[in-house]
């Protein structure tokens, strides 16, 4: 039998094989197009968010299904789209690329790369839409994420799996609070996702920077939608990062999302509407803007050991005007999460950062993930601090105080300037508890408060040279027996008496 003869042979076979009948295929036309936003008429068999293909190339969802068109989404760039171009449905859902192969790139919300690196190395692909975990495959939130800033884990201290608002008006250190947060995590075992939802290029630019210069980028994926992107890109990209970082909670690891920010979200989910014709509720949103956050933030959890003990915790950012936390996005926002830091205005221009307001903020998960060493040494800090501001604001009336007045305001100063902290320079759970213990020891009350930041400095390597012992046992238990105590008291006094009023100056 000859090659040619072999082959037909098989070729007939394949022929003979082959379904031959009609076949069925849909495809719709663009009907108008503008804003990002196409008006496709057919795909009767369409869905919604089902990714459809244009003709040149370009991606898109189904956002509404109206009775004769489609309002969908465009992901890529709609300039070259026209009407009476054939789009196709593909039957899927959006996607986007999961996997360890993210960590320490900068992607778009589909897992494209944005950093002129090699092309991803993704594990799967998964939907950017997935339901939260029930009750029953929650666990309680006990273990706790150390910030590194003493405001945040000594007064409102925040656990894996909690969902805590980062909230105030522009400009007063939102971002870098949640920044100073990924850059603690250099040496944890949490995975950090960061947002970027129509930021600035300069200012993700300098976030990704200082998190390479002074945190571990390679744990760490930076998913960006900017401005520049289309509002497509833009609205998915808080579900696709949180797909991201679902896949690693998922293998019983534990990530930080930060969401900077929603304000921004909710205004382009605002803009999709109305430029799909959605009916406009209060402030021009649509009726769905509370379930459109409130189902990407309780996806947010501690899953139960039957799922893995895996846990996944986001640090949503929005944005206020004038300090009015009442307005609609503020107060769903607080309604939905677990607790809110409220960043004050008069604070950030008096000096204070992080400008966190003690009176208005509040984790509603608290002492209960906090270190059992850190709970009992900073148990009245809050009240304490509360107490100096109302006796502050009283004495600018004039009056004699008597001296136990006074002694109050100058431990509230004291309490200020400990807890004023520079950024990039996150301090260590046993460096917190020291500054907690000295503080209610009163150690720090012959201590002029400017002289509070240089001793800050020299704490660390201080207590690595006298406190060794007390140190290790904090930063693997979190807690401190009788002997270490009194070992680290020893060592706080030795070196507070360096910086006392009457002392010469510190030696470096």
């Amino acid at each position: 039998m000859t090659k040619q003869s072999s082959w037909l042979e098989r070729a007939e076979s394949l022929i003979s094989s082959a379904a031959i009948g009609p076949a069925i295929e849909e495809f719709g036309r663009v009907h108008t197009i503008g804003d990002g936003i196409a008006m496709i008429s057919g795909l009767p068999s369409a869905r919604l968010d089902e990714v459809l293909h244009f003709a040149r190339g370009q991606l898109g969802f189904v956002h509404t299904l109206d009775r004769d068109l489609i309002g969908c989404v465009v992901l890529d760039d709609a300039d070259s789209i026209e009407a009476g171009d054939l789009v196709r449905g593909t039957g899927e859902v959006i996607r986007t690329s999961v996997g360890s192969g993210l960590l320490g790139r900068v992607v778009d919300p589909l897992g494209r790369p944005l950093d002129g690196g090699a092309a991803i190395d993704a594990e799967a692909s998964n939907p950017i839409e997935a339901a939260a975990p029930a009750i029953i495959e929650r666990d309680l939130v006990t273990e706790p994420i150390q910030t590194g800033i003493l405001t945040i884990d000594a007064l409102f201290a925040l656990g894996r799996g909690q969902r805590e608002l980062i909230i105030g008006d522009r400009s007063t250190g939102k971002t870098s609070i949640a920044v100073d947060t990924i850059i603690n995590q250099k040496t944890s075992d949490l995975i950090c996702v960061y947002i970027a939802i129509g930021q600035e290029s300069s200012s993700v630019a300098r976030v990704i920077d200082a998190i390479r210069d002074h945190g571990n980028p390679e744990r760490c994926i930076f998913v960006v939608a900017a401005p520049t992107s289309s509002p497509g890109l833009q609205w998915i990209a808080p579900f696709a990062g949180m797909t991201m970082a679902e896949y690693f909670r998922d293998l019983g690891q534990h990530a930080l999302v930060v969401i900077d920010d929603l304000s921004k979200h909710a205004a382009t989910h605002r803009e999709i509407a109305l430029l799909t014709r959605q009916p406009p509720g209060r402030e021009a949103f649509p009726g769905d803007v509370f379930y459109l956050h409130a189902r990407l933030l309780e996806r947010a959890a501690k899953l139960s050991k039957e799922r893995g003990s895996g846990s996944l915790s986001a640090l949503p950012i929005a944005e206020t005007d004038a300090g009015n936390l009442s307005a609609y996005i503020p107060t769903n926002l607080i309604s939905i999460t677990d607790g809110q830091l409220v960043l004050s205005t008069r604070l950030f221009q008096e000096g204070q950062k992080p400008a966190i307001d003690i009176g208005t903020s509040v984790s509603r998960v608290g002492g209960k993930t906090q270190a059992p060493a850190l709970r009992e040494m900073s148990g009245t800090m809050r009240l304490d601090y509360a107490q100096f501001l109302e006796l502050e604001m009283f004495s600018r009336f004039g009056g004699a105080p008597d001296a136990r007045v006074k002694a109050r305001l100058a431990r509230g100063a004291l309490l200020r300037a400990l807890l004023s902290q520079p950024q990039f320079a996150p301090l260590r759970l046993a460096d917190e508890v020291a500054l907690a213990l000295a503080l209610r020891d009163g150690m720090f009350d012959a201590i002029a408060p400017d002289r509070i930041a240089s001793l800050r400095e020299a704490l660390p390597a201080w207590l690595d040279q006298n406190a060794g012992a007390a140190v290790r046992m904090i930063q693997t238990a979190g807690t401190l027996d009788a002997d270490q105590h009194a070992a680290l008291s020893g060592a706080l006094r030795a070196l507070t008496a360096q910086y006392t009023a009457h002392a010469e100056e510190p030696p470096p």
